[in-house]
C-alpha cells in the first residue's frame, strides 16, 4: 500500500496545484461577492492561450523556460479580459451572476475548439516540452517526507505555494484583503465606511480570471503537454474545492489535495499493477462521486460570504 503511494503522490501533487491555484481565484471573487462558476470556461480558455502562445514561441526563442513562463502570463492575460465580461454583466448590469458564469463555461469549450482545429488542421495544439521535474537538493533524500513531496517537483508547484501563502496574508492580514471580505459579507456597511465595493469586486473577479487562465495554462506546461479541449471539468472541482475548503485559503489547500489525489488515481491507474485490476471507468468517474458525496456532507455546514451573488444595491440596508 505504502509503495502505491509513494508512486502516486508526486503526481497528486502535479494534478492538485492546477485546482489549487483556480480555487484560490474563486475565493478572491466569491469573497468580494460575485460568484464565479465560469472558472472552468476560464481554465480552458487559459490552456488555449498558453498553448498557443508557447507553439508559435518555442521555435522561435531559444529559452525554453522563458517561453514556457511568456506562455504562462499570456494565460493570465486572456483569463482576465474573459473574466471582465462576467465582471461587467454581474456588476454594471446586475445580470445572474450564475448565468453569466455559465456562458462562459459554454462559450470556452466551442470558441477553443474551432480555433485550434483552425490554426492546427487537427484540433490539437502541442509543444514541444513543458517543465522538467526535478528533485530538491537535500530535501528529497528526507525519509518518507522526502519521497512525498520533494521528488519530481517543478517549479510551478512552489510558485503556486507561494502564491497561496501570499493570497492568505493578503486576505487576513492587510486593509485590501478587509475591504474585500466586508464587500462579500456586508457591502451597505463597507459602502458606507468609503470603500469602492464595485471597484473591490472587480478585482475580486480579474484575480479569479488571472488565477482560473493561470490554472489551465499549468495543465498544458506540466502534464498534458497540449490542447485539445480536454480540461473541461476541472474548474467544476475548483469550485467544489472552494465550498469543500470552506472558503479558506489554507482549507482549500486540503480539498485540493484530496481532490488532485482522486483525480491521480484515475489517470495513472493503468500504469500501477495493484489498480489496474479496477475497472478503468470506475476510477474515472471516482473525482466526480467524491466530489458530490462532499458537497451533501457538507453543504449545511458551508458558510459562504452572506453577500455572495447578490448585485450590489447601494440603496438597500
Amino acid at each position: 500500500m505504502w509503495s502505491i503511494i509513494e508512486q502516486i503522490f508526486p503526481y497528486a501533487i502535479v494534478f492538485t496545484i492546477p485546482l489549487l491555484i483556480t480555487a484560490l481565484g474563486g475565493l478572491f471573487s466569491e469573497r468580494s461577492g460575485v460568484v464565479n462558476i465560469g472558472l472552468d470556461g476560464l481554465m480552458i480558455f487559459g490552456a488555449f492561450a498558453g498553448s498557443l502562445t508557447i507553439y508559435y514561441l518555442q521555435g522561435v526563442i531559444p529559452n525554453h523556460s522563458l517561453v514556457l513562463w511568456i506562455g504562462l502570463l499570456a494565460a493570465v492575460v486572456v483569463g482576465i479580459i474573459f473574466s471582465l465580461l462576467h465582471a461587467f454583466a454581474s456588476i454594471n448590469l446586475n445580470a445572474d451572476q450564475i448565468i453569466s458564469g455559465t456562458a462562459i463555461n459554454m462559450i470556452a469549450g466551442a470558441l477553443t475548439v474551432f480555433l485550434a482545429r483552425n490554426i492546427t488542421g487537427s484540433g490539437n495544439i502541442r509543444i514541444t516540452s513543458g517543465f522538467a521535474p526535478f528533485d530538491v537538493p537535500g530535501l528529497a533524500s528526507i525519509p518518507v517526507i522526502g519521497d512525498l513531496f520533494f521528488t519530481k517537483t517543478y517549479a510551478t508547484t512552489w510558485f503556486i505555494l507561494l502564491v497561496l501563502l501570499i493570497s492568505a496574508f493578503v486576505l487576513f492580514k492587510t486593509k485590501i484583503g478587509l475591504r474585500l471580505r466586508s464587500c462579500g459579507e456586508f457591502p451597505q456597511a463597507a459602502e458606507a465606511a468609503g470603500v469602492n465595493v464595485k471597484g473591490i469586486r472587480y478585482l475580486g473577479v480579474i484575480l479569479s480570471g488571472a488565477f482560473s487562465g493561470l490554472g489551465g495554462g499549468l495543465i498544458i506546461v506540466t502534464y498534458a503537454g497540449e490542447f485539445t479541449g480536454n480540461v473541461s471539468g476541472l474548474g467544476f472541482l475548483a469550485l467544489a474545492s472552494l465550498i469543500f475548503g470552506q472558503w479558506k485559503p489554507l482549507g482549500i489547500l486540503g480539498a485540493t489535495l484530496f481532490f488532485g489525489f482522486a483525480s491521480t488515481v484515475a489517470n495513472v491507474s493503468q500504469v500501477i499493477p495493484e489498480l489496474a485490476v479496477v475497472p478503468p471507468i470506475l476510477l474515472k468517474i471516482f473525482p466526480y462521486v467524491v466530489t458530490l458525496i462532499a458537497l451533501v456532507l457538507f453543504s449545511k455546514s458551508s458558510q459562504a460570504p452572506k453577500a455572495a451573488g447578490e448585485p450590489f444595491d447601494s440603496g438597500k440596508r
